[in-house]
């Protein structure tokens, strides 16, 4: 007989309690799990024109260049993570065309492609709500003023490093947290959550 490996998301089992926050503040926050995306850190040398624009066609998307910024073009973006490092995430059926597109954009140039997809999971946390719950566990200001739109920190989540993503102008925020702090990210949010 032969074990069959099942893949098991880092916060399945928190679903269900997930589900009974929504319920209890009656929609105005929601906690859900995005198991499993595709995702890669780039480096590479921002300063040269002719790689960044073979990126930017290859992937289909611009990597920014604005410090704690966002590109997104439908299911993928690019997270600036510092001066010549991102973050690009995509579903994971889109992983090997990801790779092929990075190796078709840099085309030999100095760099480095490393898949993390398993040193993460992603929370999104939306509703009118979401902003004040993170507000409580974060040193950075979220407010729309100053972290709108498409914007990206690396920051702290109570004792957990994070980078936190603003999705667009929605109340929701993707909070990128690694498979190891999970648990302990989740246990946290349910717990700030009870004091909104």
């Amino acid at each position: 007989m032969i074990a069959e490996a099942t893949r098991r998301s880092a916060l399945a089992e928190y679903a269900e309690r997930f589900s009974a926050l929504y319920e209890t503040v009656g929609g105005s926050l929601s906690i859900r799990e995005l198991p499993f995306l595709a995702q890669v850190n780039l480096r590479v040398d921002a300063s040269d024109a002719g790689v960044m624009r073979r990126l930017s066609d290859s992937l289909g998307l611009a990597l920014p260049l604005t410090p704690n910024t966002t590109s997104v073009e439908e299911d993928r973006r690019a997270l600036w993570l510092g001066p010549n490092e991102w973050l690009i995430v995509c579903p994971a059926d889109q992983a090997g065309s990801l790779d092929q597109a990075l190796r078709n954009g840099l085309a030999g140039a100095f760099s480095s492609i490393v898949d993390v997809s398993a040193n993460r999971t992603v929370l999104e946390i939306r509703g009118v709500r979401a902003r004040d719950l993170l507000a409580h566990g974060v040193p950075i200001d979220l407010d729309r003023r100053s972290f709108g739109a498409n914007r990206c920190a690396q920051t702290l989540l109570a004792k957990a490093q994070v980078i936190i993503e603003r999705k667009g102008d929605e109340p929701a925020f993707h909070v990128y947290v690694r498979s190891s702090f999970a648990s302990y990210v989740a246990d946290w949010l349910l717990d700030a959550a009870g004091t909104l």
